[in-house]
């Protein structure tokens, strides 16, 4: 978890430098389809390709629903808003996954558990004081893709008990690529030769971080791993105060 957020991070800061150009949903797409040669190679090196195959399509349309919801959403948020703003307000993650994991996971939450997710939430928003700097179409764009990402994380807890980790993330980011190709194709604009080298960065970082976090919600109960997400608020701070967030001000 630690190390996907961390490349998370990186992926965020190209994204929004790329909704400087793009509308959000081609951003989304270019991110999908960018990381999929990434994944692809390792498998084809290994000849493990068949590690793609899969019991049930059904929930793999669920999360591929749900994950258009979460990426459009949250890059949507980031072409309005700064980077260490949106990510205060995703904050609200980890507690909804812990409430999320409970009814449809069975998982049991120690109280003490909840404790420290209210309180690191509430931390980040205190040291941040959002208040005065949300952009309210930002805001609801993030809470939006905040539901999908709670609900993707239990059918991703769910298909993981069949499949591998490779066919989890290659065929969620798949069918929200051509989705989001669908839906962005009657508006799409040419793709700037400049700007290839950072979409493959993007593809690259994407596609180690959904492996990561597909891999660590695979491996351990959903309430414990969540709240590892709070670091993501570090590597924000770092990117808009360094300016490496394109905002166009210092954070």
């Amino acid at each position: 978890m630690l190390s996907g957020v961390a490349f998370f991070a990186v992926l965020d800061t190209g994204l929004k430098y790329l909704t400087n150009d793009y509308l959000a949903i081609q951003v989304v797409a270019l991110r999908c389809f960018a990381s999929l040669p990434f994944l692809l190679l390792p498998l084809l090196l290994r000849g493990g390709i068949g590690e793609l195959a899969i019991r049930d399509v059904r929930p793999y349309l669920v999360c591929g629903a749900l994950g258009v919801g979460v990426i459009w959403g949250y890059i949507h948020a980031l072409s309005v808003q700064s980077l260490s703003i949106t990510y205060a307000i995703y904050m609200a993650a980890p507690l909804l996954v812990a409430c999320l994991a409970v009814p449809f996971l069975g998982e049991r939450v120690p109280a003490r558990r909840w404790v420290a997710i209210a309180a690191g939430f509430a931390g980040v928003v205190v040291a941040l004081d959002p208040g005065g700097d949300v952009v309210l179409e930002g805001a609801l764009a993030v809470i939006f893709s905040t539901v999908c990402y709670g609900f993707t994380v239990i059918a991703v807890r769910y298909i993981g008990k069949a499949d591998s980790t490779s066919a989890i993330v290659f065929w969620h980011l798949t069918m929200v690529g051509i989705v989001t190709l669908a839906i962005a194709y009657p508006g799409w604009k040419p793709i700037d030769p400049a700007h290839w080298a950072l979409i493959a960065l993007c593809g690259f970082t994407g596609a180690l971080g959904q492996y990561c976090f597909t891999a660590a919600f695979r491996a351990a109960r959903a309430a414990a791993i969540v709240p590892f997400e709070c670091t993501a608020i570090l590597w924000a701070m770092g990117m808009d105060l360094g300016g490496f967030a394109l905002c166009g001000e210092a954070h």
